[in-house]
């Protein structure tokens, strides 16, 4: 089985704390198409910050794209996070005093792997071909502060995806759409992840969006650590 994720005996708590994440075992095969819910509490970001490497696992194999980044110092995870992971966070945290095609051009300027992936293609004419994909093509030299709230979405979306990272993580990115809105976003995102032929993990509160996907994950039916 070619795995994108392989967490065994994950455990994760915030210093001396109580267990936040407490996972016996969670598998997703690359090129899927995942949907993670769990009410408020249950350990969503928590795991979306294990998975990228952000946080450190207590204890468990936290294996992402065959690497286990639990036995990897905290310089080795950050590195390997900018070359394989996009991650597309809620409130986008987009540069503001970047324009749109320096926000979208940003992690493969910083990380040769990424610009390595681009088959000779420039990075500001790969970042232009991402935002024409989607339909933001015309917007590349405004600053993102002038941009509404679905078009700096699609912003983050392209950053996250340019230099073709195998994992794509994304936390709530549509909680502040409407439904049409939110289903148009989620079906550029899929495309553009089977054109990278990236694995996507996609976090949210929202169950009607679950029928858009290929697996649904519940973390409270996974996390031992929420009861």
């Amino acid at each position: 089985m070619n795995l994108a994720i392989d967490i065994r005996s994950l455990r994760f708590r915030y210093g001396g704390g109580p267990w936040v994440l407490d996972i016996p075992e969670l598998t997703l095969e690359r090129g899927t198409r995942a949907f993670l819910f769990g009410p408020s509490g249950s350990g969503k970001t928590t795991l979306l910050g294990v998975l990228a490497g952000v946080l450190e696992a207590e204890e468990g194999e936290v294996r992402v794209l065959g690497k286990d980044l639990a036995s990897l110092p905290g310089r080795q995870r950050d590195a390997f996070r900018a070359e394989h992971i996009g991650y597309v966070f809620q409130m986008f945290n987009l540069i503001p005093y970047l324009s749109v095609l320096d926000n979208i051009a940003l992690p493969a300027r910083m990380n040769a792997g990424r610009r390595a992936r681009m088959d000779g293609a420039g990075v500001k004419e790969t970042a232009a071909l991402l935002a024409d994909h989607l339909h933001i093509g015309d917007l590349l030299k405004k600053p993102v502060t002038e941009l509404s709230v679905g078009q700096q979405q699609r912003v983050a979306a392209c950053r996250a995806l340019i230099g073709a990272p195998e994992l794509i993580i994304a936390d709530e990115p549509t909680s502040s759409l409407d439904f049409d809105r939110r289903e148009a976003f989620l079906e550029l995102l899929f495309r553009e992840c089977e054109r990278a032929g990236a694995t996507l993990v996609f976090v949210s509160h929202d169950r009607t969006l679950e029928g858009m996907f290929s697996r649904t994950i519940s973390l409270p039916d996974i996390n031992k650590a929420v009861l």
